[in-house]
């Protein structure tokens, strides 16, 4: 089954084909730069780039992959969630592919596309408890079985990712603020600042923090930053982050009776994080599955790869889908 993935949901423009879930090419075309600018994505500016970009990414992904239009048998694309004018930019784009061709259609969650984006690579065990951490997201799911899961919890204000940007716009240390804090934290003691763990102890599987957030900067106005003290006080926020995100975790795995957990989203390639879930989850007799980091980022290929999944169950979507902007609770098409 030869599929033909596209994703714009926020600002990288990807398109991707594979072969089941053999990836024949991944095009991914990055604003990084273009938005740097502003210290974070302006989606009016995300919008129009995706327009001007993705014909020549979608021809530069069949040749890659020495395909055609005619070739592929499944036409896939991220419906949500995500930036609507983004999302708008993919959806209609490959509608009218499907118009045009006639051929089958699916629309993609891209919060399970990054939880499928481990079979990219190999294959692991139903059911699993997934952590979808990124920019816009911060997501515990369990999934039962392909293109079925549930939502165990989520965040109730600022994604991880979301919150490494702010820190790192606070500080003037450059966009993408996840990769400048990590780098900077290896030099830190995480011990160094007594920076709180939200909701770590309540009965839930949701997240916040916005509140570490604040904490931080109040801490840096109240002390004060310097190059002597900079990696410090970065490394304990990236500790007490990446500590909430592992024991909510592996709380959730156990209270599932799940021996698997699986990693995705950009976060999911923080070296930190990594290596306290792989702590942890061997602790618990849990394994912990992660992507490379070229899939951890959006791309194509993790939204083939899911489509993949409903086509082999006849599941696909109609030229009328929507964009839809928020997360979505459960998905139960089996």
């Amino acid at each position: 089954m030869i599929i033909l993935g596209v994703d714009t949901s926020c600002d990288d423009t990807s398109v991707a084909v594979l072969d089941g879930t053999r990836v024949l090419s991944n095009v991914v075309s990055s604003q990084v730069d273009l938005h740097a600018l502003f210290g974070g994505v302006v989606p009016e500016i995300a919008s129009r780039k995706h327009v001007e970009l993705i014909d020549g990414i979608y021809r530069q992904a069949l040749t890659e992959a020495g395909a055609s239009l005619a070739d592929v048998d499944v036409l896939a694309v991220t419906q949500g969630p995500g930036l609507i004018g983004s999302l708008l930019a993919g959806l209609c784009f490959v509608k009218g592919l499907a118009l045009s061709t006639g051929k089958p259609l699916v629309g993609v969650n891209h919060v399970e596309a990054h939880a499928m984006s481990i079979f990219l690579e190999q294959q692991v065990e139903f059911p699993f408890v997934s952590l979808i951490v990124s920019g816009g997201h911060s997501v515990l799911l369990l999934f039962s079985e392909p293109c079925r899961f549930r939502m165990l919890g989520s965040t109730r204000d600022d994604a991880a990712g979301e919150a490494f940007d702010k820190v790192a716009k606070y500080l003037d240390l450059g966009y993408p603020g996840g990769r400048v804090v990590e780098e900077l934290s290896r030099a830190g003691r995480a011990d160094s600042v007594p920076l709180p763990r939200p909701m770590m102890d309540e009965n839930n599987f949701d997240f916040s923090f916005s509140g570490l957030k604040t904490s931080f900067i109040n801490y840096v106005k109240k002390s004060g930053i310097s190059k002597s003290n900079c990696c410090d006080i970065l490394a304990s926020f990236q500790e007490a982050a990446c500590d909430v995100l592992t024991a909510k975790t592996v709380r959730a795995a156990r209270g599932q009776g799940v021996k698997r957990v699986v990693v995705g989203g950009g976060v999911a390639s923080n070296n930190r994080l990594r290596d306290m879930l792989v702590r942890r989850c061997a602790a618990e007799d849990i394994s912990v599955f992660f992507p490379s980091p070229g899939f951890c980022t959006d791309n194509g290929a993790m939204v083939a790869a899911t489509a993949y999944f409903y086509a082999d169950r006849g599941l696909f979507s109609g030229l009328d889908m929507r964009a839809f902007s928020r997360m979505r609770w459960s998905r139960d098409r089996c």
